[in-house]
């Protein structure tokens, strides 16, 4: 029986419809080209990293069930962050198990396993990768592509990826630094990459960012009639708090809140889309989040009543702001201590200078001017691995 993933969540994935803008344009993801994969998965034994996303077609099949539909031997299935059915809250623990309409084995890479092992990899000959990104660095699937591209590197696998648009495609945000390396950013890209999966995992091995300079066996199967700067709406939620467009567009600019005290919206229909605290000077629009399965099952401020910002009708940022972060720093009157986890705000950020010129009182223009620089060498960079361009 297909994997219907509205079934899972009700509410929580319903409300996330596909634009009429895809249709339109006839964009063709990298899973829904069968013949591509077929040709090269035939008669070999093959593991699937996937998720909730890797869906095909119109009527959102399961890829995982439209491979063993077309008798391709799919040994393991291997999930990121959420899980297999992308319903778990953000850093919530996955377990290993099977998945309970195929009985394939399910081996989370979210926790303490989170790049595959020899004796995972041993039963395999080929990795399929088939998740659907949102553009942004602390993202965390495509540091679980980077292990696997790792893993297979480190075991002479293949690796197929079959790609996906970028629905918030920009390159902007500071270049990671290589001392604040961690699972939410792995390699010395933008905060905003610009880059889809394909592109993505070209440039890692490219530049040579795997653990010893290995290089993995990689085929991108690319997007058809999809190219950079296009519009490209998500058929459905790529993670738990991220149930639209909007939500996707604010993510980059709005997911700093999460080193401070303020609410992002988790607990709420409309998480990433409004902000606020229990405190009356951060604005009159209100907020309660409450336990949402599907969204959030323990989020910050629960059942308390916050203020702030409702920016679900706000204008698109093409790019990255500091503008809502720093507008509410300063509401504060805290100072430095807003930031109330700085390590955890300089991870995500990539760029410890970016939180003390915010201290220092600096303009979101002055900020921005000092990542210029290695901005313009990562776009010369990424230029050599862009496969959707004019």
């Amino acid at each position: 029986m297909p994997f219907n993933v509205h079934a899972s969540e009700g509410k929580s994935l319903t409300h996330y419809a596909a634009s009429n803008v895809n249709s339109a344009t006839g964009v063709k993801v990298g899973a829904e080209q069968m013949d591509k994969l077929l040709s090269l998965l035939k008669n070999k034994r093959v593991a699937l990293v996937v998720n909730h996303t890797s869906i095909v077609g119109e009527k959102k099949v399961h890829l995982l069930d439209t491979l063993l539909a077309s008798g391709i031997s799919v040994k393991k299935v291997f999930a990121p962050e959420h899980g297999f059915r992308g319903n778990a809250d953000a850093g919530e623990k996955i377990t290993d198990g099977k998945d309970s309409k195929t009985g394939i084995p399910i081996i989370s890479l979210y926790g303490k396993n989170r790049k595959p092992s020899a004796e995972q990899m041993s039963d395999v000959d080929v990795v399929l990768f088939d998740i659907q990104d949102v553009g942004a660095r602390f993202y965390t699937y495509i540091s679980t592509m980077h292990y696997v591209m790792e893993a297979c590197a480190e075991n002479n696998k293949k690796m197929i990826i079959a790609d996906r648009p970028n629905p918030c495609d920009f390159v902007d945000g500071p270049v990671m630094k290589p001392s604040l390396r961690s699972f939410v950013g792995m390699d010395l890209i933008p905060l905003l990459h610009g880059c889809t999966v394909g592109e993505l995992a070209q440039m890692i091995n490219g530049e040579g960012w795997l653990e010893g300079k290995k290089k993995c066996a990689l085929t991108v199967i690319k997007v058809k009639n999809w190219k950079h700067g296009q519009p490209y709406s998500l058929p459905v939620k790529p993670s738990p708090n991220l149930a639209n467009d909007q939500a996707i567009n604010l993510y980059a600019s709005l997911c700093l809140f999460e080193a401070t005290n303020i609410s992002v919206g988790r607990g709420t229909y409309f998480p990433f889309e409004v902000i606020g605290a229990p405190d009356k000077k951060f604005g009159e629009f209100t907020f309660t989040p409450t336990s949402l399965a599907g969204f959030d099952k323990n989020p910050m401020h629960k059942d308390q009543v916050c203020y702030g910002e409702d920016l679900r009708k706000a204008p698109r940022i093409k790019g990255f702001t500091l503008k809502y972060f720093m507008d509410f720093y300063n509401k504060s009157g805290q100072g430095a201590d807003f930031i109330s986890r700085p390590r955890w705000f300089d991870q995500l950020m990539g760029d410890a200078s970016v939180r003390k010129e915010i201290i220092e009182g600096k303009s979101e223009k002055e900020i921005k001017a000092g990542w210029q620089k290695e901005l313009a060498k990562y776009k010369k960079m990424r230029a050599k691995y862009l496969l959707y361009t004019e």
